[in-house]
Parts: C-alpha cells; structure tokens; sequence
C-alpha cells in the first residue's frame, strides 16, 4: 500500500488528459496542486503549454481501423447523427464502448446511449457544423496499469447555431480519445473502442465541481428525452 506521502505527491502531480479522471479525483487533485498559471480558474483542467491550433500538415498517420474510429467521431461532429434513413449516425455511434464517458465544456454523459444523444442534438441546434482543419497528435498504445491507449488530435471547427442566423463561432478542440479492447457488450465494430472522450473548447472547460457538475450531469442525462437516439445503441 503507498504511503501517505506517495499519495500525496501522485495528487500534486499535473492531471494527465490521456486517462480518464472521476469527479473525485479531479477534486482532490485540483485542491492540492497549485495554480500557478493566469487563466481563469475554470480552465486550470486544460492541458497546459499546448498549441491549440491545428497544424494539418504536422498530422501523423493512422493504421486503418483507428482512422476509422476518427473518421466515425469526424462525422458525428459534422452531424451525422439523423434520424435519416441514409445516416450513417448510428454506425459511427459503435466505435464508443457500450460504457462509456464523454466529457466536455456542457455535458457528461457515463453511457454510449447518453452520447448518442448529444450527437443526435447537433442537428437539431446547429445549421451546420463544418470541419476545417484536423491534426492527429498523437497515437499511442496502452502501458499498464495506469495509461489507455489513445488519440489525440486538434480540431478546428466552424459552428452556425439555427437560432442564430449568419453567426458562425470558430472554436478549436482539443480531443482525447481513451481506447480499450472491445467486449463482446460493445456489440458489432472496431477491435478497439473509445472508453473516455474529453473535449476542451479553446483552451478551457467548465468546471468538474459544483454547479458547473450539476448543468454537466443534467445535460448528459435528459439530452436523450428531445434526440430520441436509437434505443439499442
């Protein structure tokens, strides 16, 4: 068992974006490390000293099944969850683990099903959202017992909310995609599935504590309740 210390000095080092974190974890981490940098407190969570830009020409190359998986999260931010007989939304849905976690600056959702209903609600709010840059970052395999396998990767994308027409917002992403082995609850698709997807907005996120959990939490569960994802996913 690690001594007090040890503990100690794992929860004052920096939280690392590759693995996922629960609430309380990150609580207790952000508690004890030290803000030393100027953002606003609620983007301390954002990994630090990173260019947030995507560079395209930088991108390093994937092995075909994990561009698939990238193509498939590439589509369901462009919008391809529909309720369209031509959609490919629900295949794209398959390369998340039946449990699994998305996080980002106004949901949480803990279930593939609960994803799948903020990926059927861009549609419904946005005129459009059009990818204009990709930088795949990075793509590692798992080292046991602490770091999954991943991809990471910068997104630059143009966002027309419908209720406000003829006003496109730019944002940069920046994705990590955790991945383990599927299981056989996962059901048809890639050998690997993303476990954990964190997405920080222009270097900042809302905060994993308080109301900011709150609105996250209650986003991620009703979303379902209006999108009307498919039931089996």
């Amino acid at each position: 068992m690690p001594s007090a210390e040890e503990l100690r000095q794992k929860a004052n080092q920096p939280l690392d974006p590759n693995v996922p974190q629960t609430y309380e974890i990150r609580n207790r981490q952000q508690l004890e490390q030290p803000n030393n940098d100027d953002r606003p407190k609620d983007a301390t969570n954002a990994p630090l000293n990173e260019d947030y830009e995507p560079k395209p020409s930088a991108s390093i190359k994937l092995e075909p099944e994990r561009q698939h998986i990238l193509d498939s999260i590439i589509r369901l931010y462009s919008g391809s969850a529909t309720h369209d007989e031509s959609s490919t939304g629900k295949r794209d849905m398959l390369v998340y683990a039946k449990q699994s976690i998305y996080d980002d600056i106004a949901s949480y959702c803990d279930t593939r099903y609960k994803i799948a209903g903020q990926w059927y609600g861009i549609p419904a709010v946005m005129r459009s959202s059009v990818t204009t840059a990709v930088e795949v970052v990075s793509s590692t395999q798992a080292e046991p017992p602490m770091t999954p396998a991943a991809i990471v990767f910068k997104m630059k994308r143009a966002w027309t909310p419908r209720l406000m027409a003829g006003k496109t917002y730019d944002v940069n992403h920046f994705v990590t995609l955790s991945l383990e082995k599927a299981a056989e609850e996962d059901g048809e698709g890639p050998s690997e599935r993303i476990k954990y997807h964190k997405d920080y907005w222009n270097e900042k996120e809302y905060s994993h504590g308080g109301f900011g959990k709150v609105m996250k939490t209650v986003n991620g569960d009703w979303a379902t309740l209006g999108t009307r994802p498919p039931k089996d996913l």
